[in-house]
């Protein structure tokens, strides 16, 4: 597999940082979008959320938010990967 370089176009307020994979289990939640009856982009959220064993693998970004608030809040979340296989590295 190759790796993907990863990088960002411009900063935000918290510099360009990287985080290496990890692999955890805490409660997150994922979310989906309904459309409402009707004609139009009327769409509600669904959430959901259980906990399991999942990774995620390194990620270089910036964000807006401060970066002491990206640790502490991670478990608030939503979370995108396999169930079948939560904690591989897709192929």
């Amino acid at each position: 597999m190759t790796d993907v370089v990863q990088r960002t176009e411009g900063e935000g307020k918290a510099a360009t940082h990287t985080h290496p994979s990890v692999t955890h289990s805490h409660d997150h939640w994922h979310v989906s979008h309904h459309h409402k009856d009707g004609f139009g982009d009327d769409f509600e959220h669904r959430t959901y959320w259980h906990t399991h064993s999942h990774n995620h693998n390194e990620l270089t970004h910036s964000h807006d938010y401060p970066q002491a608030d990206e640790e502490r809040e991670h478990a608030k979340e939503a979370h995108i990967h396999d169930h079948a296989a939560p904690t591989e590295s897709p192929a």
